[in-house]
């Protein structure tokens, strides 16, 4: 196929199913044909799948294999999470206008950093300053001394498992091992009200959609030209003239942001958010779900992300103790068998379905004969 019939091809697999995702599982929803707790599950599958368009911006686009994108994810959980537990107010089991954790570790008054998070503005701003500031302190520190390649894996899970520590810790005031949980209100509408499940999958769906289209954009630009070619020759690309460094700087806090939107989307609908979020496995999985979808394609990792959760949600129920050798297998499958991943598999039967029905070529009317006489 052509270029033009393939971004055509592109085009219309997305434009079919954004109306599935944003138009039809909605108003079925609102009919009562899907229940809340199936349009939860998907709008998790969602967040799961912003995550995941964050790690092939990076891995995908610009060849760096973060470790730790389930950091931003969670941080930007976290910091809606706050606001909604400024939002219980005193309906929590304490029956305290505090968050029932702090009542257990013995504190009267709201520590001073939770008081301006019952504002949902600064709770949002929140959302995006805090994981972008680490991002860009910890970018501009690993690309400045030019560390690349394994090292910036192993660093990016080495910060992420820091990060999990602390956060494991009672003294930070932000839950402990346990989190941010019991979600009441957001907005001032209840979270157990099917108009508001409905509201947030539809928003979920809808920053997923301009995320696509955002990163889509970029990497047809000039930048995104430059940011490939770092991908398969950073020397060429130094050698030419371009600060690399800055290049991979922005694209890192942009993944950052990407994740963090997807925590901060992914709290309410879940309705839970713990260290164990940003815990090394949890990025892992996120690369398994690139790979699987389809590495440098941004609809892969989508893909990816929503078949191999669906997956996981009915393996963890049929076959609870072979989840994690299905996972592996499935990723080895995949390496040796379909490096392209899912999106590639049209592609690929395409081709098989050319060769099965093309036909030996005729003969010209002249060699007929001359073959009949050799045979006789």
């Amino acid at each position: 196929m052509s270029a033009t019939q393939l971004r055509r091809l592109e085009f219309s697999t997305v434009a079919a199913i954004a109306l599935l995702l944003i138009v039809v599982i909605p108003l079925l929803h609102a009919n009562g044909v899907v229940s809340n707790y199936y349009i939860s599950v998907w709008g998790k599958y969602l967040c799961y799948a912003l995550l995941a368009i964050s790690v092939d911006l990076l891995w995908g686009y610009t060849g760096l294999l973060s470790l730790g994108q389930a950091l931003f994810f969670t941080l930007g959980g976290y910091m809606h999470g706050m606001y909604l537990m400024r939002m219980i107010g005193d309906l929590g089991q304490y029956k305290k206008p505090i968050p029932d954790f702090l009542v257990f570790l013995g504190w009267e008054r709201l520590p001073a950093f939770w008081e301006p998070f019952a504002s949902f503005p600064f709770a949002l701003t929140m959302v995006f300053l805090v994981p972008g500031i680490i991002a860009y302190v910890f970018g501009f520190l690993a690309f400045r001394s030019r560390i690349k390649g394994v090292y910036f894996s192993i660093l990016t899970q080495a910060l992420t498992y820091a990060a999990s520590i602390m956060f494991f810790r009672n003294n930070l005031l932000l839950g402990g091992n346990n989190g941010f949980t019991d979600f009441k209100f957001i907005l001032g509408h209840s979270l157990a009200a099917p108009a508001t499940t409905r509201a947030l999958y539809i928003a979920t769906a809808l920053t997923v959609l301009l995320a696509y289209l955002f990163c889509r954009w970029l990497s047809k630009t000039k930048f995104g030209l430059v940011q490939q070619a770092i991908r398969d020759g950073e020397n060429r690309v130094l050698f030419s003239g371009y600060a690399t460094a800055h290049f991979k700087l922005f694209v890192f806090v942009i993944a950052a942001l990407i994740a963090a939107v997807g925590g901060a989307l992914y709290t309410p609908q879940v309705g839970i958010i713990n260290p164990g979020e940003m815990q090394a496995d949890k990025s892992l999985e996120a690369v398994v779900w690139v790979a699987v979808g389809g590495r440098g394609t941004l609809l892969g990792p989508i893909l990816g992300a929503v078949s191999i959760n669906a997956l996981k949600s009915w393996a963890t129920r049929a076959y609870p103790d072979l989840w994690l050798i299905l996972l592996g297998g499935l990723f080895i499958l995949v390496v040796l068998f379909l490096p392209g991943g899912l999106v590639s598999v049209p592609a690929r039967l395409r081709t098989a379905w050319k060769k099965l029905s093309e036909k030996a070529p005729d003969l010209p009317a002249a060699v007929v004969p001359q073959i009949e006489n050799r045979k006789s």
